[in-house]
This record gives structure tokens, C-alpha cells and sequence, in this order.
């Protein structure tokens, strides 16, 4: 069960990452306005709050991790919000992402 509660805080804070970060970008680069990079401000302050109930303790391994989601999630929200089309090497590149942030998170340890 600390993996689905694992992948699942993964997956809001890359919502809160990805989507503080393309909130300041059309804010700011695509001239909507500063109330939208305050949100995105915002939403990146979530993430980080939403980081800490990560069931591991190190925070080093949790922010690594979360670069591999960042990848995928990145990709995934381009192609979604602005229209961005991956290419293949973009998709293998986010599953080599994926891979490692589960053996970053999720691989057996000894002791911790």
C-alpha cells in the first residue's frame, strides 16, 4: 500500500510542479498577466508541501525521483495543454526516467 500512496503523491505533485511552472510561463513569456504566475508561484509552493508526505524520508531520494516524474509529466503536459508532440526519443527517454525513479523510490533497501 506505501507504493500506490507513493505513486499517487507523485502524480498530485507533479499536477502542482508541472502546472506551477506552465502557469508562470504563460504568465510571464505568453503575456497573460501576473495573476497567473502568481498562481503558478502558488502551485509550486504545493508541490513542495505536497513532497514532504512521501513516506521516504530522504530528501534527496524523494527530489530525484520527482526529476523523473518531472520528465514524463512534462512531456505528457505539453502534449495536452500546448499541443507538443513527442517524438520517439522523448518517450524513451521519459520511460528511462520512469525506471529510474522506481528504482530511486521503490527498490528494496536494507536499514534505509
Amino acid at each position: 500500500m506505501s507504493v500506490l500512496r507513493s505513486a499517487a503523491l507523485f502524480v498530485v505533485a507533479a499536477v502542482f510542479e508541472i502546472g506551477g511552472a506552465w502557469l508562470v510561463w504563460q504568465g510571464v513569456r505568453e503575456h497573460r498577466g501576473w495573476l497567473w504566475a502568481t498562481g503558478g508561484v502558488l502551485a509550486l509552493g504545493a508541490y513542495g508541501f505536497v513532497a514532504t508526505f512521501q513516506p521516504d524520508a530522504h530528501f534527496g531520494r524523494i527530489l530525484a525521483a520527482y526529476g523523473g516524474i518531472f520528465v514524463a509529466g512534462s512531456l505528457l503536459w505539453g502534449a495536452v495543454a500546448d499541443g507538443y508532440r513527442p517524438d520517439r526519443y522523448d518517450i524513451v527517454g521519459a520511460l528511462i526516467c520512469l525506471a529510474g525513479m522506481a528504482v530511486i523510490m521503490w527498490a528494496p533497501r536494507n536499514g534505509g
